[in-house]
């Protein structure tokens, strides 16, 4: 998901050095709350039929320096389209003109909504809103025409349950903080930031795995964080707080996100049955050093946030049958070394629920094994909190697997109010994203545990039970 976070919480998908940067730019002067700063984009569809009629819905909205709406901001848009769509309209704004050449113009007060029409061809559309003196809208929709659906394996799957449930977070930036020398304190006393987080309600830790991130183009480059070695010894140390852990394997030596899942460098130039070997090699190995040194992980993601598939080109979603079988050669390189393991899917559509009934329809009718559903949900990209919990409740209905919030940062009671409230039985919990350093992190710049972390002791009081 490497998309444009918000300016006021840094970048999701960044490496230690960008979050610096990143940090630079908010010294940078800002209008003040309240001011228009941005052009929001939240589309509720990135994955579109490339059949020349189907539309997605997308949400405009000014927002100011926290996120927020400016819900009486007057503005003059353009509109620029790359790719094979159209805009068939605009609501509650002036009208809009309509040019050869993909770029559209309107007056907008407040939010309103825009219909985007894909053409009838596969491909990526880029939509970009600009206004004089406002940072740059944007997203991103992929365009599909999925053919007949061919089963991984004719077996039965019944998907597992997670018994207990799931408060979690995503602390993989640890190692290099640490590394780079952050002391962590909870209300002025020193301590391990895995121990202070168990003491305020959480009993699970998810960890990123690449596959060479060391290399110069890596996610890491000639330090290799977040590599195996680092996981192993990670693992370890959640082992010794008494937690769980789910191990997030990002077949990638870089970011792996809807907008990027490029290929490990070591991977390039296989065939399709060479990049199939080298996935279920390299989890199978991943697996048994765990397994090996007593931390087993409880969970495991085949891929992050596959939306729009995986280990492109050959797991892009337009190619569903491929991606469906590199998915497949992953849940068997789990369940070859530790058959016990939860599976997740994970997908970044927190409030798309068009496009999670998609997804996980097209990988339900080719009987691809797993046993959660994961979501991510940002507000800025995927709804709001209502969308979420619509989202959630329909596909606890409608699909065997449990249902939960794999990554989420802003919203936090209300977004475990959601997770842990899912219908028909389907509740397991939540995982925050990197609390430790970023966005409304539960701890400062400078270690110390702040009121972010302060929510948590209820949340874990009234949901772990």
């Amino acid at each position: 998901m490497l998309r444009n976070k918000f300016l006021s919480v840094l970048m999701a998908i960044v490496s230690i050095s960008a979050i610096a940067h990143a940090q630079s730019r908010r010294m940078r002067k800002m209008p003040p709350a309240g001011q228009p700063m941005e052009i929001q984009l939240t589309p509720y569809k990135t994955t579109m039929l490339g059949n020349g009629k189907d539309t997605a819905l997308i949400s405009v909205k000014i927002i100011d320096r926290d996120g927020k709406e400016v819900a009486d901001a007057k503005e003059h848009i353009t509109f620029k389209i790359k790719g094979d769509a159209k805009i068939l309209s605009i609501s509650k704004t002036a009208p809009f003109n309509t040019p050869t050449d993909s770029t559209y113009t309107a007056d907008i007060t407040g939010d309103c909504w825009l219909v985007l029409q894909a053409g009838p061809t596969r491909g990526i559309i880029k939509l970009d809103a600009k206004a004089d003196s406002l940072y740059t809208g944007s997203t991103e929709i992929h365009t599909v025409q999925p053919g007949v659906a061919h089963k991984v394996t004719n077996v039965v799957y019944q998907p597992k349950k997670v018994k207990d449930k799931i408060l979690g977070a995503d602390i993989s930036f640890l190692p290099e903080l640490e590394n780079q020398g952050m002391k962590f304190s909870d209300k002025g006393t020193p301590g391990d930031a895995i121990e202070i987080l168990k003491a305020h309600g959480f009993n699970y830790i998810r960890l990123r795995l690449f596959v060479d991130p060391a290399n110069p183009k890596g996610y890491s480059p000639g330090k290799g964080f977040c590599d195996l070695d680092h996981t192993l010894a990670m693992a370890k140390r959640i082992k010794a707080a008494g937690m769980k852990f789910l191990l997030d394997f990002h077949y990638s030596d870089y970011w792996a996100d809807p907008q990027q899942q490029n290929e490990p460098k070591a991977w390039v130039g296989e065939d399709f049955d060479g990049v199939k070997k080298s996935l279920y090699d390299f989890t199978v190995k991943a697996m048994t050093e765990l397994k090996a040194q007593g931390t087993a992980p409880d969970m495991v993601q085949v891929g992050n946030e596959i939306n729009h598939g995986m280990v492109w080109p050959d797991g892009a979603i337009n190619n569903l049958d491929s991606l469906a079988q590199l998915i497949y050669a992953g849940v068997r390189g789990v369940k070859a070394v530790n058959p016990s393991t939860i599976i997740m899917l994970h997908i970044a559509l927190g409030g798309q629920n068009a496009e999670a009934r998609f997804f996980l329809d097209n990988m339900t009718a080719r009987n691809v094994p797993f046993d959660v559903i994961g979501l991510s949900y940002y507000p800025k990209w995927h709804g709001t909190p209502v969308d979420l919990k619509n989202n959630m409740a329909d596909l606890a209905f409608r699909y065997k697997q449990q249902v939960m919030v794999a990554e989420y940062s802003q919203l936090k009671q209300e977004v475990n109010d959601i997770a842990f409230t899912v219908p028909n039985g389907k509740a397991v919990g939540s995982f925050i994203w990197e609390p430790l350093s970023t966005w409304e992190g539960v701890f400062d710049r400078d270690g110390k545990s702040n009121a972010y972390m302060d929510i948590y002791p209820g949340i874990a009081k009234e949901y772990l039970k």
